[in-house]
C-alpha cells in the first residue's frame, strides 16, 4: 500500500527491498505506534478487532512492514507540481519544459491516491492542499484547446480566438463558487489566456492535450471516487463531475470509454443519477448542441471501429436510461436517444460480429419500455379480465351441474348397491334352503336304498324256505301269534348241510339260530323300518351299496413351484406355510402390520397369491435399487382413535340481569308478542314461529327456581302490567304444559328436512365408497403386487406374511432405495406400468372414497338415532292430542325417516363388511380412518406416477443431448454455428442471474466505484422486470 516508484527516482528501493529487523520497542510505544498503523490502514471494525488480537512479534511485524512502505512523497510536493504547470506567467519556454514531465507526475499521482492509506487521501482532500480543485482545475486547462481542435480547423484563426475567448468565459463560469486563492489565480490566468493571450493559451492547452494528461486526470479522479470521502467531494463539487463529462470531448477512444464507465458507475450510485443528467446538461450548453447526448451519438457512430469504446458507450446509455425507477421519465429518456437516432442504428449494429457489443445491444433492447405494446398488452389484459369473469362464472353454472350429478350419481350407486345387499341375503337365504333340501334328498335316497336291500333279502329267504321244504328239509308252520315256525326234517348227515343253511338265513333275519325249530314272521306281514331322524347315523354298506356310491376322487395335485409349501387347515379354509426367501443382497426391512395367519379368513388377502407375483417379477434389478446395508427405523403403527368429542353441558343460572337482557334481544327477533308466541308453541306452529328462534328460545327454558318465582309472584296476584316484558314473557312461557317436550318436538319438526338432507348423501356415500373398493379387482391385484414385494424385502429377517394392514401403505413412501431416490411406492408404480399397465388406473374404480373419508358414521348413526326419538315424540303426542299440523307431518316424514333408517343400517353394514374385507376392525377403524388410507394412497400414487415420467423424460432428454452432442462434433457446420449459441447462451445466463437476483441500487462506501465497473464488465445492466416482461414476450 505505499508509492514505492517515486517522482525522486528509484535510488531508495534497495533499502524498501532488503530492510534490517529493527528492535521492539517497549510495550506502550508499541501500542501507540500499533493504533497510527491501524487508524491508516482504514480497516473495517471486525477486521481492526482481529489483528488487535495479535501478540506483540505479530504487531511490531506488522509495524516494520507498513513502515516499510511508508510514502515517500507527501500530497504537497504533487500539488505543488500542478500548479506550477498552471502559473500564466511561466514562459512558453519553461512551461515546455516543466510539461515534459506532467503526465508522469499525474501517473505517480495516481498510483499514490490507489494505493496509499486512507490518511494521505484524506492530506490531498483536505482544506489546505485543495487537491480536488487543482485536479478539476488541470483537468479544465488541458481540455481548454479540445472544442478549438474539433472546429477551428476548417473556420480560420480569427474564428478560433472568438472561440478561445468564450471557452475560457465558460472555465471562468465552472469556476465561480470556488473560495481558494490559487484557483482564482489561476482562473484569472485562463481568462486572460482567453481575453489577451489567447494564442498562447492555446498553444500550450494543446500541447497538453496531445499527452495522456486527460486520460490518467480522470483516473486520478476515479481513484478519489473510489473511497466514501472523496466520492462526496467530488459529487458535491460544484464542476468536477461536468468537468469529467466534458473529457468526452478529447480524441483518444480509451480515455472517452474511461469516462463512460466512470460516468455509468455513478449512475448506478444513490443520488448519481441527477448528477450525471446535470453533467450532460452542461454539457449541451457549453459544446452547443441542440438536443442532450447528441455529441455522444456522434461519437457513438463514428466510432464503428473502436469496439471498447462502443461497449462503453452502449453500456452507458443503457444504465442512464433504465436504472432510474420512474416509468415514465424511463419512457423519456428512451425517447430521447431515439429521436438521436439511437434505434435505427442499433437495428443495424444488432448483428456485429462482436460478442460484448452484441450483448450490450440486447441488454438494452431487453430493457426497453415498448409503450404500445404495454398499452395493447393492456387492453388484451381488459379482454382477458372479462373472459376470465365469463370463465369463472360458467365454471360455477358447471360446478353445480357436477356436485348435482355427483350427488345423484352417488344415490343411484347407493340404491344398486342396497338392492345388491338385498339380493345376497335372498341369496344367502336360497342357498341354506338347497343346502338343507339337498340334505333330506340324500336321506330319504338312503333309506329307499336300504328299504329296497331289505325286501330283496327277505325275497331271497322266501324263496330258499320254500326250496327246502319242497326237498323235505323242513317244516312250515303257523303258530298262534301269527309267526311262522321252521321245523327241521329227518336227522342225519344229509340234513346237515341243508339245515346250515337255513341257519345262516334266518340268522340274518333274526339274529338267533339253533338246530331246532324257528320262527319268522310271516312274508306277508313284513313292513319298511321306521325313517330315522335326520340326519340318519351312517350304516354299514352293504355290498351292493358299496358298489352304488362312486369313489370320491384323489385330492388336486399341487400347483406348480409351489412344492416346498405345506398345507396346514385351518378352521374349514387352507392356508400355505410360505416358504422363506433368499435374496442375494441385505434388503431394508418394510415395517408394515402384518395380519396373522388365522385373520386372513374371509379377507381379501385369501385371494390373492403373491408367489405367483414374485415369478412374474424382475427382482435383481428391484434388489440393487434398494439393497443396503443398513436396517430401517422402526414404524410405530398404532392405529389412531377417534375420539368423540363431548360437549360440555352449561349450567342454566336463575333468570338475573345477564339473563333477562339476553332474553330480550332473542324475543326482538320474532317481533311477535308474548301471546302469539306462546300460542304458536302450544299448536305446533311453524309457519309462525321460525326454527332458528326456537332453537335460541331453548336456551331460555325456565328452571324449577323460576317457575317457582313465577307461581309465588302469580299467587300473591301482583299486576302483571308491572312486570318487564321478559318477566312477563318468562311468566306466560312456565305456564305452557310440557314445555320442553313441545320445544324438543318443534325443534325436531323444523330441522328433520335439513337432518335428512344433510345424513342422506353421508350415508350413501358410505355405501357406495364401500362397494367400489370391496369389489375392485385392479385394488385387489395392487395389494398382492404389495405382498409380493414386502414378502421378498422382509423373508429372509422377519418371514413371509399373508396379509398386512392397510395403515402399511402409508410406509411405502418411507422405504427408500440405496441412493435415496426412489421409495418402494415408486417402484411399485414402475413395475405396474410396465409389467401391468392395466393396472396403471386402480385409482379410477374407486368411487367417492374422497366423500366417505370425511364421514363419521358413528355421528351419523348417532343422529338417525335421534331422528327415530324425535318421531316417537310426535307419535306420542299424535296419539294423545289431535294435532293437525303434527299429525300431517307423521305421514309426510315417517316414510322419508323409515328409508333413512334403512339406508343407515345397510351403510353399518356395507362398511363393516369391507372392513372384515380388509381384515380391519370397525371398533378401531372408522370410515375417517379406513377411507383416508386409500385417498392418501391414491394421491401418492399419482404423484409417484407424474415424478417416475418427469424421471423418465429427463433421462430421454439426456441422452438425445449427448446424442446431438456426438453428432454435432462430427457435423461440419458446427464451428459455424458455435459461436452464435455460445452468444446466446451467455444471454440467457446473464437473464437468469438477473431474474435470480435483481442488481439493487448501490451505497457510496469504499470501494463501491470499482466494484461496479467490475460488476459491469463481466454482465451488463438488466432490470429484473425486464427480464420477466421479456420472459414470455420472446421465444
Amino acid at each position: 500500500m505505499g508509492n514505492i516508484e517515486s517522482v525522486d527516482g528509484q535510488s531508495e528501493m534497495k533499502h524498501h527491498i532488503m530492510p534490517l529487523k529493527v528492535p521492539m520497542p517497549d510495550p506502550t510505544e508499541l501500542e501507540e505506534r500499533f493504533a497510527i498503523v491501524l487508524n491508516s490502514m482504514n480497516l473495517p471494525p471486525d477486521k481492526a478487532r482481529l489483528l488487535r488480537q495479535y501478540d506483540n512479534e505479530k504487531k511490531w511485524d506488522l509495524i516494520c512492514d507498513q513502515e516499510r512502505f511508508q510514502v515517500k512523497n507527501p500530497p504537497h510536493t504533487y500539488i505543488q507540481k500542478l500548479r506550477g504547470y498552471l502559473d500564466p506567467r511561466v514562459t512558453r519556454k519553461k512551461f515546455r519544459r516543466r510539461v515534459q514531465e506532467s503526465t508522469k507526475v499525474l501517473r505517480e499521482l495516481e498510483i499514490s491516491l490507489r494505493t496509499n492509506h486512507i490518511g494521505w487521501v484524506r492530506e490531498f482532500l483536505n482544506d489546505e492542499n485543495r487537491g480536488l480543485d487543482i485536479l478539476v482545475e488541470y483537468l479544465s486547462f488541458a481540455q481548454c484547446a479540445v472544442m478549438l481542435d474539433f472546429e477551428g480547423l476548417e473556420i480560420g484563426e480569427d474564428f478560433s480566438l472568438d472561440k478561445a475567448k468564450s471557452w475560457s468565459r465558460s472555465i471562468e463560469d465552472l469556476h465561480q463558487n470556488g473560495c481558494n486563492t490559487l484557483v482564482r489565480s489561476a482562473r484569472q490566468s485562463v481568462l486572460r489566456y482567453g481575453s489577451t493571450a489567447n494564442s498562447k493559451t492555446i498553444k500550450n492547452s494543446r500541447l497538453v492535450s496531445q499527452k495522456d494528461d486527460v486520460h490518467v486526470c480522470i483516473m486520478c479522479l476515479r481513484a478519489i471516487m473510489n473511497y466514501q470521502y472523496g466520492f462526496n467531494l467530488v459529487m458535491s463539487h460544484a464542476h468536477a463531475v461536468n468537468e469529467i463529462a466534458l473529457s468526452l470531448n478529447n480524441k483518444n477512444s480509451r480515455t472517452k470509454a474511461l469516462v463512460l464507465e466512470l460516468l455509468a458507475a455513478v449512475c448506478l450510485v444513490r443520488g448519481g443519477h441527477e448528477i450525471i443528467l446535470s453533467a450532460f446538461d452542461n454539457f449541451k450548453e457549453v459544446c452547443k448542441e441542440k438536443h442532450r447526448f447528441e455529441k455522444l451519438m456522434e461519437y457513438f457512430r463514428s466510432e464503428d471501429g473502436n469496439i471498447d469504446f462502443m461497449v462503453a458507450c452502449m453500456q452507458f446509455i443503457n444504465i442512464v436510461v433504465h436504472s432510474v425507477e420512474d416509468m415514465n421519465f424511463r419512457v423519456h429518456l428512451q425517447y430521447e436517444f431515439t429521436k438521436l437516432g439511437l434505434d435505427d442504428f442499433l437495428e443495424k449494429s444488432k448483428h456485429t460480429e462482436s460478442d460484448k457489443l452484441s450483448v450490450q445491444i440486447q441488454a438494452y433492447l431487453d430493457n426497453v419500455f415498448d409503450v404500445g405494446g404495454l398499452l395493447e398488452d393492456a387492453e388484451t389484459k381488459n379482454v382477458a379480465l372479462e373472459k376470465v369473469d365469463e370463465l369463472e362464472e360458467h365454471l360455477s353454472h358447471v360446478t353445480e351441474k357436477l356436485l348435482d350429478v355427483e350427488n345423484e350419481t352417488i344415490m343411484k350407486v347407493a340404491d344398486l348397491e342396497k338392492q345388491l345387499l338385498h339380493k345376497d341375503k335372498e341369496l344367502s337365504a336360497i342357498k341354506e334352503t338347497y343346502e338343507s333340501a339337498s340334505t333330506q334328498v340324500h336321506t330319504l335316497r338312503r333309506m329307499i336304498q336300504e328299504k329296497d336291500a331289505a325286501f330283496q333279502r327277505h325275497n331271497n329267504i322266501e324263496k330258499r324256505l320254500l326250496e327246502m321244504e319242497q326237498q323235505g328239509t323242513i317244516r312250515l308252520r303257523k303258530q298262534p301269534d301269527g309267526d311262522i315256525a321252521i321245523e327241521a326234517l329227518g336227522g342225519g348227515a344229509a340234513a346237515g348241510a341243508p339245515l346250515r343253511d337255513l341257519n345262516s338265513l334266518t340268522a340274518s333275519m333274526s339274529g338267533t339260530g339253533g338246530p331246532g325249530v324257528t320262527s319268522i314272521a310271516p312274508i306277508e306281514a313284513v313292513s319298511p323300518p321306521p325313517p330315522p331322524p335326520p340326519p340318519p347315523p351312517p350304516a354299514p354298506p352293504l355290498p351292493s351299496e358299496v358298489e352304488c356310491v362312486p369313489i370320491p376322487p384323489p385330492p388336486p395335485p399341487p400347483l406348480p413351484g409351489s412344492s416346498p409349501s405345506v398345507i396346514l387347515s385351518v378352521g374349514l379354509s387352507a392356508i400355505r406355510i410360505k416358504k422363506p426367501i433368499k435374496t442375494k443382497f441385505r434388503l431394508p426391512v418394510f415395517n408394515w402390520a402384518a395380519l396373522k395367519p388365522n385373520q386372513i379368513n374371509g379377507t381379501v388377502f385369501n385371494e390373492i397369491d403373491d408367489e405367483r407375483v414374485l415369478e412374474e417379477l424382475d427382482l435383481e434389478k428391484f434388489e440393487e435399487l434398494f439393497k443396503t446395508k443398513a436396517q430401517g427405523p422402526v414404524v410405530d403403527l398404532s392405529c389412531s382413535k377417534s375420539k368423540v368429542s363431548q360437549k360440555a353441558i352449561n349450567k342454566v343460572q336463575l333468570l338475573d340481569s345477564n339473563r333477562s337482557k339476553n332474553l330480550a334481544i332473542t324475543l326482538r327477533k320474532a317481533n311477535k308478542t308474548t301471546e302469539e308466541i306462546c300460542k304458536a308453541i302450544q299448536t305446533f306452529d311453524l309457519k309462525a314461529l321460525p326454527v332458528d328462534f326456537v332453537e335460541c328460545l331453548m336456551r331460555f327454558l325456565p328452571t324449577d327456581a323460576e317457575s317457582k318465582l313465577m307461581r309465588q309472584y302469580e299467587r300473591e296476584r301482583r299486576p302483571l302490567d308491572q312486570l318487564a316484558e321478559e318477566d312477563r314473557f318468562m311468566l306466560f312461557f312456565s305456564k305452557i304444559e310440557r314445555l320442553t317436550q313441545r320445544m324438543s318436538i318443534i325443534t325436531f319438526v323444523g330441522n328433520f328436512s335439513d337432518n335428512v338432507n344433510m345424513l342422506t348423501p353421508q350415508l350413501n356415500a358410505i355405501i357406495a365408497a364401500s362397494a367400489s373398493v370391496k369389489s375392485s379387482p385392479k385394488l385387489k391385484k395392487i395389494l398382492e403386487i404389495i405382498l409380493a414385494v414386502g414378502n421378498y424385502m422382509n423373508s429372509s429377517k422377519r418371514g413371509s406374511v399373508y396379509g398386512f394392514k392397510l395403515q402399511s401403505l402409508d410406509l411405502l413412501l418411507d422405504t427408500k432405495s440405496t441412493d435415496r431416490k426412489m421409495t418402494l411406492l415408486h417402484y411399485i408404480a414402475l413395475v405396474v406400468k410396465e409389467k401391468y399397465p392395466e393396472l396403471a388406473t386402480f385409482y379410477n374404480e374407486l368411487h367417492f372414497v374422497d366423500k366417505a373419508a370425511a364421514v363419521s358414521l358413528e355421528n351419523v348413526l348417532l343422529d338417525v338415532k335421534e331422528l327415530g326419538k324425535g318421531m316417537d315424540l310426535v307419535r306420542r303426542e299424535c296419539s294423545l292430542h289431535d294435532h293437525a299440523i303434527l299429525k300431517s307431518f307423521h305421514q309426510t316424514s315417517d316414510t322419508q325417516l323409515d328409508k333413512l333408517q334403512k339406508d343407515a343400517k345397510t351403510a353399518e353394514e356395507a362398511f363393516n363388511n369391507v372392513v372384515h374385507y380388509f381384515g380391519e376392525s370397525p371398533k378401531t377403524t372408522p370410515p375417517s380412518v379406513f377411507f383416508p388410507v386409500f385417498v392418501r394412497f391414491i394421491r401418492a400414487y399419482k404423484e409417484a406416477l407424474e415424478e417416475n415420467e418427469l424421471k423418465k423424460k429427463q433421462e430421454e432428454a439426456m441422452r438425445e443431448k449427448l446424442l446431438a452432442q456426438e453428432a454435432k462434433q462430427q457435423d461440419p457446420k458446427v464451428q459455424a454455428q458455435k459461436k452464435r449459441l455460445q452468444q446466446q447462451d451467455l444471454i440467457a445466463e446473464l437473464r437468469r442471474r438477473q431474474a435470480k437476483d435483481h442488481r439493487p441500487v448501490y451505497e457510496g462506501k469504499d470501494g463501491t466505484i470499482e466494484d461496479i465497473i467490475t460488476d459491469l464488465r463481466s454482465q451488463p445492466f438488466l432490470r429484473a422486470d425486464a427480464v420477466i416482461r421479456n420472459g414470455w414476450k420472446r421465444p
